[in-house]
């Protein structure tokens, strides 16, 4: 910014001096040069006030080593020592001396900086600092055997042990606040100090004129720093070759992800690295300066399996209840809302940095507490680990490129603790997850998803080598986090199944389609595992982008999913949100699919219509334990032909059902809401309920709702309360069909609640604003900019289900 104002200034200061050309281009590059040259001024200084900074930091770990130094020493002459004092000198190898080192070249940098000019020289520190590395070697030669001692004294001295785990570190600027570092993590920030030797300088020289006196000595520096760390590396080198899988094969990093830890029943945020001989669990942290990774445990695959022994105790989850995620959720939307309104307003970056902040917060939030799908590994030793994920895409996927490593015959790596260490503290360079798994974690000016409906045809599949019992699933993302949508029949016993089943999938801000195919196993006596993995065995497992460019058509568009050698051909089409919200009424004069609900209680002579007394009896009579009912999408051609049944009054269409998916029951029930010509709860009051949401009495809330309810014609009542009983039934399975009252809501929201377009004041274009005259809450507004229609829906029928929960 500042840049192009200069260089703004300069031309309009030239634009006067036409009839001068050539001396306008001198002056302007004159002036350039100038500029660049204090530009280069200023960032030397800011290099060298962020190198004070990391020396300050070190310094303080230096002195929490220094600190439990003396007393031991002192104890070790008592009758009653700690340690020895040869153990206390192994251990402490070099900590006095580095701390008398980079104490001297900070208090010579420091006035230096306080007193700043361009002229300012510091090169002699810096060449005095590399002068005295030959420390660092000394320190690195011993430092394996002083982690060694550590450990062993830890092992067999309990206080010891209670000291090294509690070392405290003061905060920089005379901050009263310190933080616990253990003995080992300290010992280990020399080491990491070597490898930051040659950045630091290069960085310098890169700032620092040719024509300035500290550039040979700042050279120098450099020259004598890149020789010790090319030693350090050597040896460094061929102590990770004694570790390498096979002979002369480097370690190789295979896959990483942000996961979810249980740890005594408490979910921990990790950073799991997938190696060619092993897997490393590790924790992020924030520092002063920069980010580091702690490790946690590793597990050679060689000794890593995903079988326990028979008495494993079953793994109990604590689960966060589906109001939290998406309290959550409605939070996020309207932090990535605020965020675009700022920036649009051109707001300060401060404004902006500070609300990112928080929208990260969320996001982790988010990420510790959604995912429920146990991965349980063990290992021969007899600890087992367990990890959350948030689909059985992930986890198969884990699973797999683990197994396929193992069956390469790889030898068992053992680290010491300084190759821990070592491998630990790469992993920042070696990630290829820089930030948490989120869609919301992009930029904002990309795609936001797709929010709508998209029909799937599942064709067929192609490419088995033997005739197995198969059925494919598919799952879609929604804030970064993916969930079942649909399930074909089984074909049975063939190599070329050929399912040729449409279904109808809602998108929340989705990108990614993915589809599983499964062999189904009639032997096992249990459906799922005390784990909650299914018995069924995984296939294979492909994915595709929901490219919205490409989607807008309305046109069908045919692709091909390979997995595992296996193909699946399926045909995908997209309807936008602004689209689905037309109500259409039916041109029919007969039928009961798009006809309003009076008119076909009226002509039917009863208080509820037939098809939802039917479609409810059935899904009672054998789906309530069905995991996803309502949720989980069914085949389209079933309820189609099951639409065409009851519009046409067909007698048979009882034993039709009988002989369908209960899921396509439920999609013909809640098809049935979504076309009437109105909403449930009419057009007209419609603003009423989305008022009420607003009131933040809870009593007064109730009792606006439930007016509200009673102002509804009987029909539309009487049909909701029947609903409403079903519904409460559905939810008392919660535990087998994992629906709860929250995700009923979430599911019949927009079929109950949507209002006909040309009455909704909801827009048509999820991005234009809704005027503050309008009755909706804030909450609900920012939810529309960026999630569509859904929270808002859900939202509203949360408290009518609320109140007649109690009350009916």
């Amino acid at each position: 910014m500042i840049t192009h104002l200069f260089m703004h200034r300069i031309l309009l200061r030239s634009s006067f001096c036409d009839k001068h050309v050539d001396k306008k281009c001198l002056c302007i590059r004159a002036a350039l040069l100038m500029f660049g040259r204090m530009l280069g001024l200023e960032m030397r200084k800011r290099v060298l006030s962020g190198i004070l900074a990391t020396e300050e930091s070190y310094l303080s770990h230096l002195e929490a080593l220094l600190l439990p130094m003396k007393p031991l020493k002192a104890a070790a002459t008592t009758s009653q020592p700690v340690l020895t004092v040869a153990q206390i000198e192994t251990i402490f190898f070099k900590v006095p001396e580095l701390f008398e080192i980079h104490k001297e070249f900070y208090d010579g940098l420091f006035p230096r900086i306080q007193q700043w000019s361009h002229h300012q020289r510091v090169g002699d520190l810096f060449q005095k600092l590399a002068s005295q590395l030959g420390v660092y070697r000394a320190f690195v030669d011993n430092y394996e055997l002083a982690v060694e001692t550590a450990e062993k004294c830890c092992q067999a001295n309990t206080q010891f042990a209670e000291i090294s785990e509690n070392l405290k570190v003061r905060s920089p600027k005379d901050c009263k606040d310190t933080a616990k570092n253990s003995l080992e993590a300290l010992l280990y920030k020399p080491v990491d100090r070597v490898t930051r030797s040659t950045l630091v300088l290069h960085d310098l020289l890169k700032h620092t004129p040719t024509s300035h006196p500290d550039l040979p000595l700042l050279q120098d520096a450099l020259r004598i720093s890149q020789n010790f760390l090319s030693s350090i590396n050597e040896e460094m080198t061929n102590r990770r070759q004694s570790m390498t899988v096979k002979k002369g094969e480097n370690r190789q990093l295979l896959k990483d992800s942000f996961i979810v830890e249980l740890v005594e029943g408490a979910r921990k945020l990790r950073h799991v690295f997938l190696f060619s001989d092993l897997l490393l669990c590790a924790k992020l942290k924030k520092q002063i300066g920069g980010q580091q990774y702690d490790s946690k445990w590793y597990i050679p695959l060689t000794e890593l399996t995903f079988q326990g022994p028979e008495e494993t105790e079953p793994l109990t989850i604590p689960q966060v209840p589906d109001e939290e995620l998406d309290a959550m959720k409605v939070k996020i939307s309207h932090l990535r809302s605020e965020i675009q309104r700022e920036k649009r307003a051109n707001k300060g970056s401060k404004v902006i940095d500070r609300l990112r902040k928080k929208l990260s917060e969320q996001e982790s939030l988010l990420l510790l507490t959604s995912p429920s799908l146990p991965l349980r590994l063990y290992n021969k030793n007899g600890k087992n680990y367990s990890f959350l994920t948030s689909s059985d895409f992930e986890r198969a996927e884990w699973k797999e490129i683990i197994k396929e490593q193992q069956n390469k015959c790889l030898k068992t790596s053992t680290l010491t603790s300084m190759e821990l260490q070592m491998l630990t503290s790469s992993c920042l360079k070696l990630q290829t997850v820089h930030h948490i798994p989120l869609s919301i974690n992009k930029e904002e000016d990309e795609s936001p998803g797709l929010h709508g409906f998209l029909n799937v045809i599942v064709h067929s599949a192609s490419g088995l080598k033997q005739s197995l019992n198969l059925y494919c699933t598919m799952e879609v993302d929604s804030f970064g986090f993916f969930s079942n949508k649909a399930k074909t029949r089984v074909y049975r016993y063939t190599t070329e199944p050929k399912w040729n089943e449409e279904f109808e999938i809602d998108l929340e801000g989705s990108q990614t389609l993915r589809l599983l195919c499964y062999e189904k196993c009639y032997n096992k006596t249990k459906q799922n595992k005390e784990d909650g993995e299914s018995t069924d065995r995984i296939m294979g497992k492909g994915q595709i982008p929901l490219d919205p460019q490409t989607l807008q058509g309305k046109d069908w568009q045919r692709t091909v999913i390979p997995m595992n050698g296996i193909e699946v051909k399926l045909s995908i089409k997209f309807t936008s949100r602004e689209f689905s919200l037309k109500r259409m009424p039916s041109r029919k004069p007969m039928g009961v699919f798009g006809v309003k609900i009076s008119t076909v209680t009226k002509r039917e002579r009863s208080k509820v219509p037939y098809i939802v007394r039917q479609c409810l009896e059935e899904i009672e009579r054998r789906g309530m334990e069905e995991v996803g009912i309502y949720r989980v999408s069914g085949v389209a051609t079933d309820i189609q032909a099951l639409k065409t049944a009851f519009d046409t009054n067909n007698k048979d269409v009882s034993v039709m059902m009988s002989e369908m998916d209960v899921n396509a029951i439920a999609g013909t029930l809640k098809l049935y809401f979504r076309e009437l010509p109105e909403p449930l709860f009419t057009d007209e009051l419609y603003p009423n309920f989305a008022g009420g949401i607003t009131l933040s009495d809870s009593v007064a809330k109730e009792s606006c709702m439930l007016n509200l309810l009673l102002s509804l014609p009987e029909p539309n009542l009487v049909t909701f309360l029947f609903l409403l009983d079903h519904l409460k039934r559905v939810a008392e399975k919660e535990s087998i069909n994992k629906m709860s009252l929250h995700n009923l809501a979430t599911v019949f929201g927009p079929t109950l609640l949507r209002p006909a377009e040309k009455d909704s004041k909801i827009p048509t274009n999820p991005t234009q604003p809704i005027s503050m005259g309008d009755s909706w809450s804030l909450e609900v507004m920012a939810q529309v900019s960026h999630k569509g229609l859904l929270l808002p829906l859900r939202l509203l029928l949360q408290p009518l289900i609320h109140v007649l929960y109690i009350l009916y």
